[in-house]
């Protein structure tokens, strides 16, 4: 079964003005499948195909000639050989829609495309499926809480059920489409990750502690990066856990949130956090296997709001927009407090996401609470501070059934206005 993708439009628009399309994304994020229902009747080629593989390698020229035109390569990130053949094509006058690229590394072949096809090609990112996917749900415009934003919102909302087995399960399509086995499904996604993925980034001596490493940065998502921490837990040096980390960020298993500050901000944490991009991939390595135990655990505020998180960068990327340099988080002691006996002080304070658009900073806090209050939103005066900027409408995502407004500038939101 195929689960209509937000992304489509901006794909079927873009692929009608652009001399060549990439798709980026996870592996099992959807990105051939997508490309052989929009465009059925295009050759399709996949570098999985060694034989293929090795022709691009060696003689690139010759299989750019022998490709007709439109054409759909997936997993080009094997053979960045054919780019400037690929360059060339796009040179000729007039020739729009020549190829539909898909890669699964992310930042590295995004460097190695723009070297070569720089102004020639239209570059999409896949997520996993979203709320809003898998409700059928067609607007497709980013998150932000201003009123614009959720008047419109609200005339497509539909109630999300069984949201801790969503949050638990995943949003990879195949998982929600078929009947196949959770354990099964991770276990073989991360055993080709390994096999595959891993090899083409790094040579792993040890594959017992990258495992580990897995496991050791799942059980971390939604906090600050620590690679002491983490390179003690696994027992590598912090050069290798950043390296480790940096191969999970380029083949999008990972984002790295990066922290908020300004001149007007002197003591803001420049330290950024680490969010795994799934979290039916972040709960299977670390080991909860039932929604109902994930639930009530202790992490289950950290996975609720990683969960939040992704589902907002998937609006971004979904609309065709980059999130890149609109998105960070706040934790520091800029916020001050007078005490009872009259003496002043600095409190740390944090805000889970910060979204900035045309000069204005959107203050998010994230709870897996039905009960929000005020209290959860203290630290958003923070942004104050930042003259140069203007604190807009801030939001508190988190379970409760309705939209409710706590101040002129505050409101409630629950997660069905993502």
């Amino acid at each position: 079964m195929y689960i209509n993708r937000n992304i489509e439009s901006v794909l079927l628009k873009r692929a009608k003005n652009s001399r060549c399309i990439l798709v980026t994304g996870a592996r099992q994020v959807g990105k051939s499948t997508l490309l052989k229902t929009l465009f059925p009747n295009v050759r399709y080629v996949t570098f999985d195909d060694k034989l293929l593989l090795s022709t691009a390698i060696e003689d690139p020229k010759l299989f750019i000639k022998n490709l007709p035109k439109p054409s759909i390569i997936d997993e080009v990130q094997y053979a960045s050989e054919i780019f400037p053949y690929i360059k060339i094509e796009c040179d000729k006058p007039d020739m729009y829609e020549n190829y539909y690229l898909t890669g699964s590394q992310q930042m590295s072949l995004m460097s190695k495309v723009q070297e070569s096809l720089a102004g020639r090609i239209s570059i999409l990112e896949l997520q996993g499926l979203s709320l809003r996917e898998l409700g059928g749900i067609k607007f497709n415009k980013h998150f932000v809480p201003t009123e614009e934003y959720i008047s419109e919102r609200e005339l497509y909302l539909k109630p999300y059920n069984n949201l801790w087995q969503m949050i638990h399960r995943g949003m990879y399509p195949e998982i929600n489409v078929t009947e196949r086995e959770w354990l099964d499904f991770y276990s073989s996604y991360v055993r080709t990750y390994l096999e595959r993925d891993i090899k083409e980034e790094i040579e792993i001596k040890d594959t017992i502690a990258f495992t580990r490493f897995l496991s050791a940065v799942a059980a971390r998502t939604a906090q600050m990066l620590n690679y002491a921490a983490v390179a003690q837990e696994v027992g590598v040096t912090q050069a290798t856990i950043k390296n480790w980390i940096s191969v999970l960020e380029r083949t999008g298993i990972i984002f790295i949130l990066q922290p908020y500050y300004s001149s007007h901000l002197t003591r803001a944490i420049k330290t950024p956090k680490l969010y795994f991009r799934d979290t039916g991939l972040a709960c299977y390595l670390s080991k909860w296997n039932s929604a109902e135990a994930l639930e009530q655990s202790a992490v289950a505020g950290n996975m609720f709001e990683t969960f939040v998180i992704s589902e907002i960068l998937k609006s971004f990327s979904n609309e065709g927009s980059d999130y890149s340099f609109n998105v960070f988080y706040y934790r520091g002691k800029d916020k001050k407090r007078t005490k009872e006996n009259g003496e002043l002080i600095k409190e740390e304070s944090e805000i889970d996401l910060i979204i900035e658009e045309n000069g204005v900073l959107y203050p998010i806090e994230i709870k897996k609470s039905a009960n929000p209050n005020k209290a959860m939103a203290s630290a958003f005066d923070v942004l104050d501070k930042d003259v140069e900027k203007k604190r807009g409408m801030g939001a508190i995502v988190c379970l409760y059934d309705s939209k409710l407004y706590l101040a002129d500038d505050l409101v409630v939101l629950p997660i069905e206005y993502i």
